[in-house]
């Protein structure tokens, strides 16, 4: 059973039927999935979800598919863990990470807008897929083509992650780089969209995409033992994820999933591409377009999207936004790394290095919950930390070899 309505824009709430579009016709608004609320009700409960699949999918009926799911039926519901170790260095009591590091199949949280883009894409009868990325959507795609039986054609920004590459590649894809920043990327995917009848999974299909995030909030609050946390740190790259959270919250209010949403929203970025929150800092919605410098290429994207709703999101929540340098990036992947046993890629060093600053400036307490979103596995950008250890010593294979390294404490 379907609960999906139609299409609705966001800004002048003017109607569409389900069809691959992402931009308003009259006003040129963002397209938002429009779902049928009080049929959702009747059929939700917590003992339903409780009693659904170990995946994203026991939120079905809050997912914007018409059948059943055709790819990705072990992706998400991955763990909440209490971070007492990162706590303790942090100065909080009640921390939490949402491990999307491990999600299935390609250790990212896009795994689960990729199931959704490509289910729908699959109920569009499209049978190539296609994205802009900055590496973890390349991977997603691709894999959920490949298990899907569908052609994909991926485009990238030169000069990405080689873990990311090799990762897209894998999967029997088209992989094309193009020069230039994840923005000019985009831009040639608008245009190619126009005169190939492909499925751009942030593009064309763009609003059933991005509401596969909602599942990150929904199992959140469900972990949390149903209740929404104090605080969330999202990092920040085209703000879907950030306004998904908050979007997920509110509805599991509204079905009367969650008895409240006392939750500040807090968005995370790289200095070298803030510009939501350089919008949020100044006071303003305005966003004004970078060109992004940073070892964060996950979530270097100057122009971001949903920029706009980022901003919105925070300021609806009472929360903040705050960036960090390269340099605080890959020590906060150190800290995550050696306090939690968790490996991130640069954008979880993002989450956990603008944690600590929100800390430190007040705007974190110690004894509220506070949740970080660690939305990447750090095997992918083993560049982020080339000469920041000193190589294993080499021995001979005997215990005075042992002994001698180990006697002038020499890292083993």
């Amino acid at each position: 059973m379907s609960f999906v309505k139609g299409l609705r824009c966001k800004e002048c709430g003017r109607g569409y039927e389900k069809l691959p579009i992402h931009v308003c016709e009259y006003c040129f608004g963002p397209l938002e999935v429009d779902y049928d609320y009080p049929a959702i009700q009747k059929v939700i409960s917590r003992k339903s979800i409780q009693e659904g699949p170990p995946s994203m999918w026991r939120y079905r009926p809050l997912l914007p598919i018409d059948g059943e799911p055709r790819v990705g039926l072990h992706t998400g519901y991955t763990p909440l863990i209490r971070a007492r170790n990162l706590g303790r260095a942090l100065g909080l009591k009640d921390l939490w990470i949402k491990n999307d590091s491990v999600n299935h199949p390609t250790f990212s949280f896009k795994d689960r807008v990729v199931s959704v883009a490509v289910t729908k894409a699959m109920e569009m009868e499209f049978d190539t897929i296609s994205c802009a990325s900055t590496g973890n959507l390349a991977n997603s795609v691709s894999a959920h083509a490949a298990e899907a039986g569908l052609k994909s054609c991926i485009f990238i920004p030169d000069g990405l992650e080689a873990g990311k590459i090799l990762g897209t590649l894998i999967y029997g894809t088209r992989l094309i780089a193009v020069k230039g920043s994840y923005d000019d990327v985009n831009r040639l995917c608008s245009e190619i969209a126009t005169t190939h009848n492909w499925a751009f999974v942030n593009i064309n299909i763009r609003p059933y995409y991005g509401d596969g995030s909602k599942s990150y909030g929904y199992e959140i609050a469900e972990q949390l033992g149903w209740r929404a946390p104090d605080n969330v740190v999202v990092p920040v790259a085209g703000s879907s994820l950030i306004t998904k959270i908050w979007k997920a919250f509110n509805e599991f209010k509204d079905l009367g999933l969650i008895d409240s949403v006392p939750t500040k929203i807090f968005a995370a970025q790289a200095t070298g591409c803030s510009p939501v929150t350089t919008a949020i800092k100044a006071g303003t919605d305005v966003i004004k377009p970078v060109k992004p410098d940073t070892i964060a290429k996950s979530i270097a994207i100057g122009n971001p999207a949903d920029g706009y709703y980022g901003v919105k999101t925070v300021t609806a929540s009472g929360g903040w936004g705050e960036d960090v340098t390269d340099e605080e990036v890959v020590q906060a992947m150190r800290l995550l790394a050696e306090t939690e046993g968790i490996f991130t890629e640069t954008a979880g060093g993002v989450t956990v290095g603008v944690a600590k600053k929100l800390v430190e400036q007040g705007r974190i307490r110690p004894e509220e919950t506070t949740v970080l979103c660690i939305t990447g596995n750090g095997l992918k950008t083993l560049e982020a930390l080339q000469d920041q250890f000193v190589m294993p010593a080499v021995i001979a294979p005997n215990l005075q070899s042992f002994e001698e390294i180990y006697s002038n404490q020499v890292t083993v």
